[in-house]
């Protein structure tokens, strides 16, 4: 395997229009991401993209307007995943506030229903509702739909994931991947669907003179949709971070629901300051973890309740698994990583893991974290269940330039009935296989990334927005980094990359290191740190991948470098 390499970020041309207060470096960060001007970063809602070219917005507004006029039993289906929970939280508490009296929800279990609306899921709801919507699931729900359908109730699906070959034969769907949609962002996380879905609800009851006592504010939700979006990893384009921000700002104005307000304690961050990263690292994963390993209804009814006691207990419910689901994801990493270290020595693409141990909710962070060790797209299998060991689950990661579910469209193309079911997206999937037939796929799997990936893709590369000059690594800077976005998926975090010299240093923790960075240019000091370096020592002089982060002690603000890749300089 090939040691990381650094490379720039170029602007992607000459930033103009800016007021004299953006730092220049901030300017060229933008540029970098393809923003030139300052409308590029003004995040304001009344430039969100309207609904009206959303495909399927017509049918289900319709019909869910006349479940609301007629006080139809409506179910939400959700997914066991953050921007499930969050999407059947926007669902349920939207049509509460736009007047449906009779809303329910359903999360499937993984290792009881399976993935989606299942047949599974349809025959165990009890009672039975008149009207049931998918959020962030269905598309793929052809067999789960036709129950519903043959059962009496009505279907109305809200996905954001990619069509297979057939369709389900539902009452509407809506859902901006789907072929010929005109929406023009594609990157909408299943909750961003069901928010679009409820503004287009209340523009129609508006028209209906429902209103005649005051219309709902639905960007009550908002703080629920920039938890799913930002937790499902997303492309941030200027829609996306226009309801990224939004929210945002509701949860530093303390307005956020009872249940974001309690994992957000629970990660011991600030509301007042809380950004997209905390977002994505603290409050997703906790919130995660109860579909990994449990049951996600718990992660729902966290966002649902308005009593902050009850938000809390089951805050805390919901970290007691998160720290169950860390060393169990560890273990596995642990044995995932003993497994491939002979891959450093052969020519692997496309790499398959598979362990008779190993826990189905944890497959995908597994195969997240090897993805970022070897480079390679990776799926890591476990069994489907404790009870069913002759089928496998697995999930899956991709490096850029390798569309992994159109990979598997390939593979289930070439050899019809090896793949059980599929879906995903470009940078993530998931799949079903016999256990029989593991070996036949992960040949294949390497087939495909061999045939697939270009050669220079393998090549493991941390991009950065170069140096930056001396003099400029202060609080200001830190301070208008950490205000300028929202930064994540395809928006990234700042980073910048300088020589030091390694002026002193101490173990913090367990692996960790806290270090005083000279700056050879000015003789300066930066207070830094770095997590996860085991009982490595930090060279002399070093080359720093790192960013610049506003450290809060007490009180104080001060800016420290977060370091993320070191490497000697001589």
């Amino acid at each position: 395997m090939s040691a990381l390499e650094l490379r720039r970020r170029e602007p992607q041309g000459e930033p103009s229009g800016w007021d004299a207060a953006v730092h220049p470096v901030l300017q060229r960060i933008y540029a970098a991401r393809g923003v030139l001007q300052p409308a590029g970063v003004e995040h304001r809602l009344q430039r969100l993209l309207p609904p009206q070219s959303l495909g399927g917005l017509e049918a289900a507004v319709d019909l869910l307007a006349a479940a609301i006029r007629d006080d139809w039993a409506i179910l939400i289906a959700g997914d066991y995943d953050c921007d499930g929970a969050t999407g059947t939280a926007v669902a349920v508490r939207g049509l509460r506030l736009l007047g449906a009296r009779r809303v329910s929800y359903a999360v499937p279990n993984r290792f009881v229903h399976g993935y989606g609306l299942t047949p599974a899921l349809v025959d165990s709801l009890q009672p039975r509702p008149q009207l049931i919507v998918t959020v962030d699931n269905g598309v793929a729900s052809v067999a789960g739909v036709a129950r519903a359908r043959e059962l009496g109730m009505r279907v109305i699906v809200t996905d954001h994931h990619l069509p297979g070959e057939q369709l389900p034969a539902c009452d509407a769907m809506v859902n901006p991947n789907l072929v010929g949609d005109g929406f023009p962002s594609k990157a909408l996380a299943g909750v961003g669907v069901m928010f679009y879905l409820l503004l287009a609800l209340r523009a129609k009851l508006r028209g209906q003179g429902v209103f005649a006592q005051g219309e709902p504010d639905l960007s009550s939700l908002l703080d629920l949709v920039a938890l799913g979006t930002v937790a499902d990893l997303v492309p941030l384009d200027f829609n996306n971070r226009v309801l990224v921000e939004a929210g945002l700002k509701r949860i530093r104005a303390g307005k956020a629901c009872a249940g974001i307000a309690a994992l957000v304690e629970c990660g011991k961050r600030s509301l007042a300051t809380l950004c997209a990263s905390d977002l994505g690292y603290s409050v997703g994963p906790r919130l995660n973890a109860a579909g990994r390993l449990e049951d996600m209804q718990l992660g729902v009814a966290c966002l649902l309740t308005d009593d902050p006691a009850q938000a809390r207990r089951y805050a805390a419910q919901l970290d007691a698994i998160n720290r169950e689901r860390r060393d169990l994801q560890a273990s596995m990493v642990a044995e995932a990583e003993a497994m491939t270290a002979g891959l450093r020595h052969i020519d692997a693409v496309g790499v398959a893991l598979y362990e008779a141990s190993w826990h189905a909710g944890v497959v995908g962070l597994v195969a997240s974290k090897l993805k970022e060790r070897l480079h390679r797209p990776v799926i890591a299998f476990a069994p489907a269940s404790e009870d069913d060991v002759e089928n496998l689950r697995g999930s899956g990661r991709s490096i850029s330039g390798f569309h992994l579910r159109d990979a598997l469209a390939m593979i289930d193309a070439r050899q019809p009935g090896l793949i059980e079911r599929f879906g995903g997206h470009a940078m993530a999937a998931g799949l079903s296989l016999r256990a029989a037939d593991f070996p036949r796929f992960a040949a294949a799997f390497d087939v495909a990334a061999r045939e697939l990936i270009a050669p220079e893709r393998l090549q493991a590369a941390l991009y950065t927005d170069g140096e930056l000059p001396a003099g400029s690594l202060s609080l200001e800077l830190a301070l208008q980094l950490r205000s300028a976005g929202p930064w994540g998926q395809a928006f990234p975090e700042p980073l910048f990359d300088n020589l030091f010299e390694c002026a002193g240093w101490k173990p913090m923790g367990e692996g960790h290191w806290r270090l005083s960075l000279r700056d050879p240019r000015d003789g300066s000091l930066h207070d830094a740190v770095m997590f996860n370096v085991g009982s490595a020592v930090p060279p002399p002089r070093l080359r720093a991948a790192y960013e610049l982060v506003v450290n809060d002690w007490q009180g104080r603000e001060s800016p420290r470098l977060l370091l993320r890749h070191v490497e000697p300089a001589y």
